[in-house]
């Protein structure tokens, strides 16, 4: 599917999670947002409340961005950012507990954070996909899927071993098939790269360039 500057902006998730970040900014990044016509902006969840209307979806990040937090910190954390204005929430598992084969551990944070986020808001689950084998790619879908969840996520465009890949989104896209989203971010930096998400079955992607995307450049951002 060949997708409009509109429908790639539909797509995206236009995101600020830098630790330096400023109000000021965060209101900037809604503003273009609003200009660019994309699905929401997502912030770190200590600028939330916004304290102003962002004319977009607002989602917030959880156990960000190692995942190294206990499943009750998450659910915390998830529920005082719904409290305050969160419309989507996406969590980061603890990967190492996954790559140790604990799969169950996996299902059983995300279930507490959907318990304390409830729909409708949006739950999504960032998996650090590049980090995982495939096996360890289906097994966080699966436990996605069972506890809840909306959405799985690629990554976090923070952890060292890079961020999505086409074939990981495929084979998330496999796995869940039309019963979740899956969120394409980190590394997406210029339209080819965008539109090669969506091909693999990228529901929604998370920008921080979203304007170069859009403008048929290269971003340098997340």
């Amino acid at each position: 599917m060949t997708l409009t500057r509109a429908e790639l902006a539909q797509l995206v998730d236009h995101t600020l999670l830098a630790p330096t970040a400023t109000h000021a900014d965060v209101r900037a990044l809604a503003e273009e947002a609003a200009a660019l016509g994309t699905y929401s902006i997502c912030v770190s969840p200590s600028m939330l409340p916004l304290g102003f209307d962002a004319g977009v979806k607002v989602a917030t990040v959880c156990g960000f961005p190692s995942g190294k937090h206990t499943p009750a910190a998450k659910a915390f954390e998830a529920a005082e950012s719904v409290r305050n204005g969160a419309d989507e929430v996406d969590m980061v598992i603890d990967v190492g507990a996954l790559k140790e084969g604990d799969a169950a551990h996996t299902e059983a944070e995300i279930r507490a954070v959907r318990e304390a986020a409830p729909s409708p808001t949006v739950l999504k689950v960032i998996i650090e996909s590049a980090a995982l084998t495939d096996d360890e790619i289906v097994a966080a879908c699966r436990a996605a899927e069972a506890a809840g969840a909306d959405f799985v996520k690629t990554s976090t465009g923070f952890h060292p071993a890079g961020g999505a890949s086409a074939h990981a989104v495929a084979l998330m896209r496999e796995t869940v098939g039309d019963r979740l989203g899956v969120k394409a971010s980190g590394g997406v930096r210029d339209w080819a790269a965008a539109q090669a998400m969506v091909d693999a079955g990228a529901s929604r992607l998370g920008l921080s360039g979203t304007a170069a995307v859009l403008d048929g450049g290269t971003s340098e951002g997340y």
